[in-house]
C-alpha cells in the first residue's frame, strides 16, 4: 500500500469518528496491535488487513443514534461502498468486508480469515487492562450508566447477575472474559500481560465502593434509632 492510498483511506476514517471510547486514537492502536501480530504470521494480506483495521469502527456513530443497528454490518457496507467508488477490486473488498463484519465481540459473525482474526484480537485487547477499563469508565459516563447498581441486600453489586447496564455489569459480561476469546499466539500473550492490572483494579473498586455501605448503613441506622 502507497502512502496516498494509506491517507485515502485514514481520512475517511477520520471523518466518521464520533465516539469518545471508540475515537481514532483506537482505530490507532487497533491498527498497530494488528501489525504486531501480523509480524508473528506467515501469509498475511497487510493491505487487506491495515484498510480494515482502519475502518473498523465507521459506523459507530450510526450505532449511537440506534442501538438496534450493528455498527459491525452497517460498517462493512460503508467500507465496502467507500473502496468501491474509489476504485477498489471486488476481491479486496469482499475480504476487507469480512473483516469489519466481524469484528464485534458480540457478534455472530465468525472470523475466518487471518486478517480477520488478526483484527478481531486487536480489538479485543484494546478491551483488556487498565486501558479496557478506562475506555469502558468513558462509554459508561458518556451514555449515562452507572458504576454500580444495589442488590437485594442494598450493597453495590458485583455486576455477575445483573441486567441493568453499569461499569461492573459490563465487566463481568465483557471484560473478564476478553481473554478467552483471543485467537492468535502473539495476542494472547499482549492479551495476559494486562491480564492482573484489571482485575487488581476491579477487585480494588468493588472493594471501595461496597465498604462505605456497610459501615455507614451500620451507623446511620444506630443514629436514627437513637432518634
Amino acid at each position: 500500500m502507497d502512502k496516498k492510498t494509506y491517507s485515502l483511506i485514514e481520512n475517511y476514517m477520520l471523518s466518521c469518528m464520533k465516539d469518545s471510547a471508540h475515537d481514532r486514537e483506537h482505530v490507532y492502536r487497533v491498527l498497530f496491535t494488528a501489525l504486531d501480530i501480523a509480524h508473528t504470521e506467515e501469509g498475511v494480506d497487510f493491505d487487506v488487513l491495515i484498510t480494515a483495521c482502519l475502518l473498523h469502527d465507521i459506523a459507530r456513530k450510526e450505532q449511537n443514534e440506534n442501538p438496534s443497528l450493528c455498527h459491525a454490518r452497517l460498517g462493512a457496507e460503508k467500507a465496502a461502498e467507500f473502496l468501491k467508488e474509489n476504485g477498489f477490486s471486488a476481491d479486496f473488498i469482499s475480504k476487507v468486508r469480512h473483516c469489519i463484519s466481524a469484528h464485534r465481540f458480540r457478534g455472530d459473525n465468525v472470523p475466518e480469515s487471518l486478517e480477520a482474526k488478526i483484527l478481531f484480537d486487536s480489538d479485543k485487547i484494546d478491551a483488556t487492562g487498565t486501558l479496557g477499563i478506562a475506555r469502558t469508565l468513558v462509554y459508561n459516563g458518556a451514555h449515562g450508566e452507572m458504576l454500580y447498581t444495589l442488590d437485594k441486600n442494598g450493597l453495590p453489586s458485583d455486576g455477575k447477575d445483573d441486567a441493568e447496564p453499569s461499569f461492573f455489569q459490563e465487566y463481568r459480561f465483557k471484560l473478564e472474559n476478553v481473554y478467552s476469546k483471543i485467537m492468535t499466539k502473539r495476542g494472547r500473550e499482549i492479551a495476559e500481560n494486562r491480564r492482573k492490572t484489571a482485575v487488581s483494579f476491579y477487585n480494588n473498586m468493588l472493594f471501595e465502593v461496597r465498604e462505605p455501605y456497610k459501615k455507614g448503613r451500620e451507623l446511620l441506622d444506630g443514629f436514627l434509632n437513637e432518634g
